[in-house]
């Protein structure tokens, strides 16, 4: 049986505060508007610099950079040659109030493929080590593709993001409502403030900015790699019953590699059916599909995270303060709906 959303009914759906963003997506614009650095002194490669817009926690979010890294990259190869593939680790966490560096290193450039190194930076400490390739154009006689799952709610049926947090009066939950650059929309109900009514290694969401972006392909390509980072370790959370307000709970990207199929457009609707395979000492791995409406694969994607939940004391300590906080949010939830 569908899980029901629960969503604000008619004419009560939460207010978008006069303080956030008129267009969310311009900030991803932004984002991707890196500015060319001198060259490096020793080495003379080729730097840029890109900046983040403000972060409730502080902390750069891993598919910025990711997207800034293989921006930075797109810029040194002839704008013929797409990105098909990009393999990143992240090394320690960004500062949001940093500007960040981006050294690229140019690996190989051949007759049909160009390989970069991007080494993204903060007071010359690395924070991601990204390595990434492009092609040129190419046709082929092999042409295959596994099928977009069926049935799946359209997006315009589910609830936005905003419909299921604007009404949470608290800077995180208030900062993923509003300020997010991209309209996520959950096929099941999302674990934000519950955990999924049924334990399952899968999740599935709409995603797409907006607002039109520019019709440059690589914009694209880099404004894909910044969504892909949203949601991929969910399936691991929903498998073990755990929302993302969970008390005590540690989680951060190690890892992140995606690979470009076919050219799609980041303001339309996307498709994104991720799951787990596994989840052992303390990671998880999370993998997904990308989708256009029409069932075309565009990308495919991996990442294993660090999740650490307490255990022992902590645990039943922390599973106390979670009930505590899940039966506050539902009484301002429903009080901010049905009013």
């Amino acid at each position: 049986m569908p899980q029901r959303h629960p969503r604000p009914r008619p004419g009560h759906a939460p207010v978008r505060p006069a303080s956030a963003p008129k267009d969310p997506t311009e900030t991803l614009r932004g984002i991707l508007e890196l500015t060319p650095a001198a060259p490096d002194p020793v080495t003379g490669q080729v730097r840029f610099t890109g900046t983040t817009p403000r972060q409730t926690h502080g902390r750069v979010f891993g598919g910025q950079v990711l997207a800034q890294a293989l921006a930075a990259a797109s810029r040194t190869v002839p704008a013929a040659r797409s990105a098909h593939s990009l393999h990143g680790y992240f090394i320690r966490p960004g500062d949001a109030l940093q500007p960040i560096t981006f050294t690229v290193e140019t690996l190989r450039d051949g007759r049909s493929f160009s390989v970069r190194r991007v080494l993204a930076s903060q007071k010359e400490k690395a924070i991601l080590a990204l390595t990434c390739s492009f092609q040129e154009p190419a046709g082929s006689a092999l042409d295959h593709q596994v099928a977009m799952p069926e049935g799946v709610p359209r997006p315009e049926d589910l609830p936005t993001t905003a419909d299921v947090l604007g009404a949470i009066n608290h800077p995180v939950a208030q900062e993923w409502a509003w300020s997010r650059p991209f309209d996520i929309r959950h096929v099941t109900p999302a674990i934000y403030v519950e955990p999924a009514a049924e334990t399952e290694n899968c999740n599935m969401v709409w995603m797409k900015t907006f607002t039109p972006l520019a019709d440059d392909p690589a914009l694209h390509l880099a404004a894909l790699t910044y969504a892909s980072d949203y949601t991929l370790l969910e399936p691991i959370l929903r498998q073990h019953g755990v929302a993302w307000i969970q008390p005590g709970m540690s989680v951060a990207s190690l890892d992140h590699a995606m690979w470009f199929h076919r050219p799609a457009r980041v303001d339309q609707w996307l498709l994104y059916v991720q799951d787990s395979p596994s989840a052992q000492g303390a990671r998880g791995l999370g993998t997904g599909a990308v989708f256009t409406e029409d069932g075309t694969l565009v990308a495919t994607v991996a990442q294993e995270g660090m999740i650490r939940l307490p255990e022992g004391a902590a645990a039943r300590r922390a599973r106390a303060r979670g009930a505590a906080q899940r039966m506050a949010l539902r009484t301002v939830l429903r009080r901010s709906w049905r009013r």
